[in-house]
């Protein structure tokens, strides 16, 4: 039987800091980080403003909160990550928070070595360095474990053909060959954690690797994306020089499940904050469209529409808070599948209450219902979210199977 989800107690010195953390990055992102400001920051060539970035990592040292103060980081957990996503998530920020912050900082410092943690991880806590994971064949979900047992299901290759093949040609050296795709702000990280298969089938293992953005022979292209709000690239390396992150023996599966968790997490905060984000737009427009000489928020029908999704947004809000204060996996997976529901419905429901020009560009309910759309492509879908969970809590007595969205 799965076991009760359990909290940790948080002492009145945890609130207040949560409480100034929210307040302080509310009223910063409420001064830059306006409709306008983030339909101008998508287009740029990073695809973020980079001087709020530079707010952002060197004033309120976000890329560091989690990571150990002995690295420039602030020491912060789980929970006060989830605070600040859910406040970028509410003005869906573009920024590399995700990408850097969230996974691939916590890969370095669970993998690196000494120099390797001493020479990246303090320019990541102060922004000065950005970071993107690169997985072959837009594997993200299944590699992080949040849909399944990323070392039961093939993704990185498997030692056959496909995926980025790993190799050193002078017995010392490594050098890669492949492509990945749908890589988080792939195109204008400083700094690439590339995930590669070496040592041939039948004895193929997983490793990461570090790429710099200006080794010989990588190319890299931004890609055309549903949700303008979060960049992805195409990653192409041929025979890229390359540095192992860590030594051999390492254990890459199980930190990039341990990584998945706190991802899981962060989305799920990150997706609470834009339903609740939209919602409020909602609840705003309704209250002073007029039909039939009185507000539309008037008529008991959309009261009870927009009551409802209040409280699909809550619970979903409620999940995930009591998600950080837990260490197993199952009840980050539970939050972000019901977060990704409530943003979707939030999203839904913000495009059809605003009536015609809900649907136009020059709205910013599509910017909403993109993100939804998106999230639920790259990190979902909800169901194998909920089947991953359902396994690691031992409701089934295997893998799951046969689960379609």
């Amino acid at each position: 039987m799965p076991s009760p989800m359990r909290t940790a107690a948080v002492t009145e010195e945890q609130q207040e800091v949560r409480r100034e953390i929210r307040r302080t990055l509310r009223e910063l992102l409420a001064k830059r980080a306006g409709p306008a400001d983030v339909r101008a920051a998508v287009d740029t060539p990073e695809g973020y403003d980079t001087g709020l970035w530079s707010a952002l990592a060197g004033t309120l040292g976000l890329p560091g909160l989690t990571l150990p103060e002995a690295y420039g980081g602030a020491g912060c957990g789980p929970a006060e990550l989830a605070v600040v996503c859910e406040e970028t998530g509410r003005a869906l920020v573009p920024s590399p928070l995700l990408a850097t912050g969230v996974l691939a900082a916590p890969l370095i410092a669970a993998l690196g070595t000494g120099r390797q943690r001493a020479e990246l991880l303090p320019r990541i806590a102060d922004g000065t360095l950005t970071c993107a994971l690169a997985l072959p064949g837009g594997s993200l979900p299944l590699a992080l474990g949040l849909t399944a047992d990323n070392a039961a299901e093939p993704w990185s290759g498997g030692g056959r053909s496909g995926g980025i093949q790993a190799t050193r040609p002078d017995g010392e050296r490594w050098s890669l060959y492949g492509e990945a795709g749908h890589v988080l702000d792939g195109h204008s990280a400083g700094l690439l954690l590339v995930a590669a298969h070496t040592g041939g089938f039948p004895r193929s293992r997983t490793l990461l690797f570090l790429v710099r953005a200006e080794a010989r022979g990588l190319a890299r292209r931004r890609e055309p994306t549903l949700d303008l709000t979060r960049s992805q690239a195409t990653v192409r390396l041929r025979d890229v020089e390359a540095e192992l992150l860590g030594e051999e023996p390492a254990d890459t599966l199980g930190a990039l499940a341990a990584t998945g968790r706190t991802t899981a997490l962060a989305l799920a905060a990150e997706a609470v904050g834009a339903a609740r984000g939209a919602l409020d737009r909602t609840v705003e427009h309704a209250a002073t469209r007029e039909q039939f000489g009185r507000p539309i928020g008037s008529f008991q029908a959309l009261k009870h529409r927009l009551a409802d999704l209040l409280v699909q947004i809550e619970a979903a809000r409620s999940l995930t808070v009591c998600a950080a204060g837990d260490p197993d996996g199952e009840p980050a997976l539970l939050a972000l599948a019901q977060a990704l529901d409530a943003q979707r419905a939030a999203a839904a429901e913000t495009v059809q209450l605003h009536g015609g020009i809900g649907i136009t560009w020059e709205h910013d309910a599509q910017l909403y219902f993109k993100r939804a759309a998106a999230d639920e492509l790259l990190f979902g879908p909800a169901v194998r979210l909920r089947a991953r969970a359902a396994e690691l809590g031992g409701l089934f007595g295997g893998p799951v199977s046969g689960v379609v969205a």
